[in-house]
């Protein structure tokens, strides 16, 4: 059995399993919700342990394309750690980041760790409470289309069926 840049054991014939990842954690958060409290402090402590992180304010360049540039980070990171809040659905760019990292876990091998910060999880899973207000709002937009909708929606309750962590339990 080879071993990979991190000597972790991996097949040779997986080009997947070889790679060499950028990151070790993709942070997806809600900055409103967060950004200033929870997820600084979660950050903070990933960096102390040596675990090279992404978090949107710290890695992304001035002027570079911010969509694309977080897509990418998704797909260079070995895992994801999803802080689900109260706002986090009514941001069009979470449910993407989500619906990406969904994908990823689904196709290769992304480990996701939910949080569920201040939410209930089966909130997310149903959708109820914020997250039914976040979408009600989503599928009266005339910019986003049902398909793309329906996409989040998955996305969501794919991710509340994984076991991770509620903030409500400290």
């Amino acid at each position: 059995m080879a071993r990979n840049a991190d000597g972790v054991g991996c097949s040779s014939s997986s080009s997947r399993s070889t790679k060499k990842w950028k990151y070790h954690v993709f942070l997806s958060f809600r900055g409103e919700d967060t950004r200033k409290n929870f997820t600084d402090h979660l950050y903070a402590a990933l960096i102390r342990k040596g675990l090279k992180t992404f978090r949107d304010d710290e890695e992304l360049e001035r002027g570079q394309s911010i969509q694309p540039r977080l897509l990418q980070a998704i797909e260079e990171s070995r895992s994801a750690i999803v802080v689900l809040s109260p706002n986090y659905a009514s941001s069009t760019w979470c449910l993407d980041e989500l619906q990406k990292i969904i994908h990823l876990k689904e196709e290769s091998s992304l480990q996701v760790f939910p949080i569920f910060y201040g939410v209930d999880p089966s909130d997310v899973k149903k959708q109820k409470g914020s997250f039914a207000e976040a979408f009600k709002n989503h599928e009266e937009s005339s910019t986003q289309d049902k398909m793309k909708v329906q996409g989040w929606r998955d996305a969501l309750k794919q991710v509340a069926t994984i076991s991770g962590w509620d903030s409500r339990n400290r």
